[in-house]
């Protein structure tokens, strides 16, 4: 066996992981060539801390927790929304802000087969997703006389289908030199005792690493260095699946350099206690959102004098950075949460086991987990019908026919 071999199954018996290479020989030399050097790069120990964190109750029962300030945009008064807007129309005017898509994920649950942002909401028109967020963009560009730069992160699994997407479309008459793609960060799958999982390519399975692991991307990938080259010195921050998205907001960005802070997002109301959403809120002094598994009943019901939830300001993951707070945070380590999910996988015999339970973790990190890295941020409270319209299940609530709705009559389409 040669040096490289060898040097991989010392990694893997260290911890406990030998199984790895137990089909090698069954592998092509082009497949076992990228195994040894996927062993030979992963963080074997990061693997082994974040499955046995997976075992550890997550308490929250020393943090102070308090609501958060935020800015009511259908309470400002004319003077006010005009203040924010100048100051935020100013840097998009000056060609100082750029757009971030997050849209590493696939249609599956929408019964689509692609990339979700390639997936039609069912319009007249039968736009995608994507040309809905174009069209947006193009509407901006048009009124501050700039072409806003889009960086759009996809993942191991959608970028070659994204990036054809785009190139069969014509990049539906965007500038094509104004996009560029970036691959989302992945992290191994390990099963419940703790193994790593095989994929059905002879590799070890790997999972995105989630949306807080965007920063890292952007760095990785050179995003940073060409918003910094580009003199861009704002990045809003959301997801492909927001069809009522308002990616160029100029009174977010206003609020955000009125109140001299790097970062800022935008929350609607939660609809009631209950409500399975993460809220914003001031954890330890330290600007942060507060899962709805993590919230405890007593602050979730926590209402004021005037009977309106204490916690009320839902995170819609409509997210403003400053480029050099997204350089500081893209340097450190965000935690990981893990995930218990349905995962097939390759057994030691070389057979594919296909679960019919969670068998598996996966481990992500959420963007929100940067926001206690700043010393405070902006929040502004928008209107849900207005801003939020996500397409996320296939039916019921946040599916097509819901977002369609919201589109449709935010836009006065019959």
């Amino acid at each position: 066996m040669d040096e490289k071999y060898e040097s991989a199954m010392n990694c893997l018996r260290k911890y406990g992981q030998e199984h790895i290479l137990n089909n090698y020989d069954k592998l092509s030399d082009e497949k076992k060539e990228k195994l040894l050097n996927q062993i030979l790069t992963i963080d074997l120990n990061q693997i082994k801390e974040l499955y046995e964190s997976t075992k550890k109750e997550v308490s929250f029962a020393n943090d102070k927790i308090e609501p958060i300030d935020f800015v009511d945009k259908s309470a400002l008064s004319e003077e006010e929304l005009n203040k924010y807007n100048t100051l935020g129309e100013n840097e998009i005017k000056k060609g100082k802000y750029a757009v971030v898509t997050m849209a590493g994920g696939q249609g599956t649950r929408l019964g689509h087969n692609g990339p979700k942002g390639t997936f039609k909401l069912g319009l007249e028109n039968d736009k995608s997703i994507f040309e809905i967020l174009i069209d947006n963009l193009k509407a901006n560009n048009e009124k501050y006389g700039v072409t806003i730069p889009w960086y759009i992160m996809t993942s191991r699994e959608n970028n070659e289908q994204t990036e054809n997407f785009f190139k069969e479309n014509n990049y539906f008459g965007y500038d094509p030199k104004a996009i560029m793609f970036f691959k989302q960060g992945e992290l191994p799958m390990c099963s419940e005792e703790g193994k790593l999982l095989m994929d059905e390519n002879g590799s070890i399975k790997e999972a995105a690493d989630g949306h807080g692991g965007i920063f890292e991307s952007m760095r990785r990938n050179g995003v940073i260095f060409d918003m910094q080259q580009k003199g861009i010195e704002w990045a809003f921050i959301g997801p492909v699946d927001n069809v009522l998205v308002k990616m160029v907001d100029p009174t977010l960005l206003g609020v955000a350099i009125d109140k001299n802070v790097l970062a800022a997002g935008k929350s609607v109301v939660k609809a009631g206690p209950k409500e399975k959403v993460g809220v914003f809120c001031k954890r330890n002094g330290k600007p942060g959102v507060v899962e709805y598994t993590e919230i405890t009943e007593d602050l979730a019901e926590a209402t004021d004098e005037n009977g309106n939830l204490v916690f009320a300001e839902s995170h819609i993951n409509c997210n403003l950075f400053n480029v050099k707070a997204i350089e500081e945070v893209s340097l450190k380590k965000l935690p990981y949460h893990s995930a218990h999910k349905k995962a097939k996988y390759i057994d030691e015999n070389g057979e594919l086991v296909v679960p019919e339970k969670p068998n598996a973790y996966k481990f992500e990190s959420f963007i929100f987990d940067a926001f206690d890295m700043l010393e405070d941020m902006a929040i502004l409270r928008v209107k849900r019908e207005e801003e939020f319209a996500p397409v996320k299940n296939a039916e019921g609530n946040d599916s097509p026919e819901t977002a369609r709705k919201l589109y449709k009559d935010f836009y006065g389409i019959k």
